[in-house]
């Protein structure tokens, strides 16, 4: 191993192969999978990523995952929903990209802000460093300086979390302009550990055009070219494609690329992505990174083991029965904004052999004249988070159908928002009760910003934001669900219940089963005589994973069960 280039930042900024190592760091310790892709986008880095995770976890690893965007927001919190599908948010209350979460679920864990990274992040942390003269009068370049800043996180999450193997996993597409100066620190970081202790796989996507009607390689030899031509040679590449590809096709990846015929391998599409780790382990992709690192395996521990997940799929590939769920937003057409949502609902089903059918509802849509058509077929109602006035009153309207013809309801942050609207217009008759997001001028605002947020001017990473803990009555829903009076969920919100209401809709029937720890902030509202209603103001499906589904999810579940029997 090249002691005297990893120990260059001991040496003082004035090497030119200049990089910092963190306190605690052993060389060796830790080993590193960089996942990269070529030929297109989207193409299951974080999918992939995550299911390497589980299989490694269940052969008894510790795996530390870390994602690189290259965008320049310092978080994805202020990311278009559209634009970039939905926002994830850590415990810590770190925002980040959908993958985060994908990460979480599959390898059954919590992870914090030192697995994620950003070029905005990036940037401000050489710059800060700049400004305050940690570079010792040096001109910071893209090399050494901000490659080493990428080096230097990734051997810090190494550190911090004990991790056998760190899997970074690049955003993007290998030729993009924003990820080619990370792609250049994965190369130095190879260089610096040594063959043995990083290896590099690359996901290709093999084209069949339907005027064809046969697989085509060449995109993806002329995509693994250019991966060469960075100085990075992959030990495994990774052949993504609709249906399996004939022995021909690795043939000639294999030659194209100088990797053995034997560690490429076809990853067509499945039936279920819960599917891919069991895949994965079924082709060998996992011994063939275990060997090339010289791993040493056991068998997994806790939750994470291949019998827990076999069985998960085993409920999953099984369902005998399935119920129709609407889900009312206002990014209908982007299925992305609502993951977390659908993810936890696919953890809850299987273990009812339940099958689910979502049901998209646009509440900007959703008129008085309309909603009883639009509503009738379901079997629960889920009404997401979001911010702003759009699809508004087409929201409260489904949470009125929901509340008088006593379907099953799921409130969610927004959701629980607009059932505190609704009721207090059309039970306590309140009809200009509203949110002051919305209407600044309404007499009833039963919606207001919380304290702290008040003298906020600035968007970015300012809302109550990551996990908090919530005290449960006894004798409610909720306690009923979680089977303890406390929790932890994490949230992601500006505005609460005002409390100036609070005897009001106690004394009508409401029931706030659930409020702030150390705050007088309602967190958890429930209504009597209803088979499930039940609005939250935080996030369950974020804490939800395929090994341990959310209990709120699960009653929810359960209650659009009752009812379709």
């Amino acid at each position: 191993m090249p002691e005297d280039i990893i120990s260059l930042g001991k040496k003082g900024v004035d090497e030119e192969g200049y990089s910092e190592i963190p306190d605690g760091y052993e060389k060796g310790k830790t080993k590193y999978v960089v996942v990269t892709g070529t030929v297109i986008s989207g193409i299951g880095k974080g999918i992939f990523s995550s299911s390497l995770g589980t299989v490694l976890g269940c052969n008894g690893l510790k795996v530390a995952p870390l994602k690189f965007d290259g965008y320049l927001n310092y978080d994805a919190g202020t990311l278009n929903p559209y634009r970039h599908g939905e926002v994830f948010v850590l415990d810590d209350g770190t925002e980040t990209d959908l993958d985060l979460g994908s990460y979480e679920r599959f390898n059954n864990r919590d992870l914090t802000k030192d697995n994620y990274l950003t070029a905005g992040k990036l940037f401000k942390t050489i710059i800060d460093k700049e400004r305050a003269g940690k570079y010792l009068g040096r001109d910071v370049q893209f090399v050494p300086h901000v490659t080493g800043e990428i080096k230097y996180f990734i051997r810090k999450l190494a550190v911090l979390s004990k991790a056998d193997v760190v899997i970074v996993e690049v955003g993007g597409t290998v030729g993009d302009l924003e990820n080619g100066y990370f792609v250049e620190a994965m190369r130095q970081l190879r260089h610096e550990e040594g063959a043995d202790y990083v290896c590099f796989v690359n996901l290709s996507y093999i084209l069949k055009p339907s005027s064809l009607g046969e697989f085509k390689s060449k995109a993806a030899q002329l995509g693994l070219k250019g991966l060469l031509s960075l100085g990075i040679q992959p030990d495994i590449i990774v052949c993504r494609s609709s249906l399996p590809i004939p022995d021909q096709i690795r043939q000639k990846i294999s030659v194209s690329s100088n990797v053995p015929v034997e560690s490429v391998f076809g990853l067509p599409n499945v039936g279920s992505i819960y599917e891919i780790p069991l895949y994965l382990k079924q082709i060998g992709l996992d011994k063939s990174i275990i060997n090339h690192l010289k791993l040493n395996c056991c068998s997994g521990t806790g939750e994470l083991t291949f019998e827990n997940w076999e069985r998960f799929v085993y409920a999953l590939k099984n369902v005998n029965k399935t119920i129709n769920v609407g889900i009312t937003g206002k990014y209908t057409e982007v299925w992305d904004s609502y993951l977390s949502i659908l993810k936890a609902l696919e953890h809850c089903a299987p273990y009812k052999y339940c099958n689910l059918n979502i049901i998209w509802i646009d509440t900007t849509e959703v008129t008085n004249e309309n909603v009883n058509e639009k509503l009738k077929d379901l079997d629960g109602i889920i009404v997401p988070g979001g911010f702003g006035s759009r699809g508004v009153e087409g929201k409260i309207k489904c949470v009125e159908y929901a509340r008088k013809n006593k379907l099953p309801y799921l409130g969610l942050c927004y959701g629980f928002q607009m059932a505190i609207i609704e009721y207090a217009r059309n039970v306590l008759g309140w009809s200009d009760a509203h949110t002051t997001e919305v209407d600044r001028e309404t007499s009833h605002p039963v919606i207001d910003l919380l304290p702290g947020q008040r003298s906020i001017d600035k968007m970015g990473g300012t809302m109550r934001l990551g996990g908090h803990d919530v005290l449960i009555k006894d004798g409610t829903l909720a306690y009923n669900l979680y089977n303890k009076n406390q929790i932890r969920e994490r949230f992601r919100h500006r505005y609460e219940f005002n409390n100036r209401y609070l005897q009001e809709f106690v004394n009508s029937g409401v029931i706030f089963s659930g409020r702030a720890k150390h705050e007088e902030i309602m967190q958890i509202l429930e209504l009597r005589n209803h088979p499930f209603f039940i609005g939250v103001q935080f996030h369950p499906e974020y804490t939800s994973k395929p090994l341990r589904p959310s209990p709120i999810y699960t009653g929810f579940i359960n209650a659009c069960l009752k009812r379709k029997l």
